[in-house]
């Protein structure tokens, strides 16, 4: 991809490889749990960045997503990172309300397989 300090905007984001969308990974900036992972969109990041609140893109609802609208579970952005190959984004959020997760868990990530390939749950 080259020397990456040629890439100094938005624009640089490889929304193209994803048919428009790019993973949005949000971690929590206190403890580094990562919470959930989501899409987003041009838009969305666009949208993130000016209102310093997570956005996303809703695949199932084909619409921008504000994280907490009719939940109350904002996400406060403190910091927007990508990765090396522009294609996904980091986001260091402060969780507010009950936790990041539709289930009402802190994190999306509360179930993991055993060797044997069973789910277990695990304490947040």
């Amino acid at each position: 991809m080259g020397n990456p300090q040629q890439f100094k905007d938005i624009s640089q984001v490889d929304f193209a490889k994803g048919n428009g969308l790019v993973p949005a990974i949000a971690q929590d900036v206190r403890t580094g749990k990562v919470l959930m992972m989501a899409y987003m969109n041009r838009e969305a990041l666009e949208t993130t960045l000016k209102e310093g609140r997570a956005c996303y893109w809703s695949r199932s609802r084909k619409e921008l997503w504000r994280k907490g609208d009719t939940s109350g579970d904002i996400q406060i952005v403190k910091d927007v990172l990508v990765d090396c190959d522009l294609d996904t984004i980091l986001l260091l959020v402060e969780q507010q309300g009950d936790g990041a997760c539709h289930t009402k868990k802190w994190s999306c990530f509360f179930r993991r397989f055993t060797r044997e390939g069973d789910l277990q749950e695990i304490d947040e």
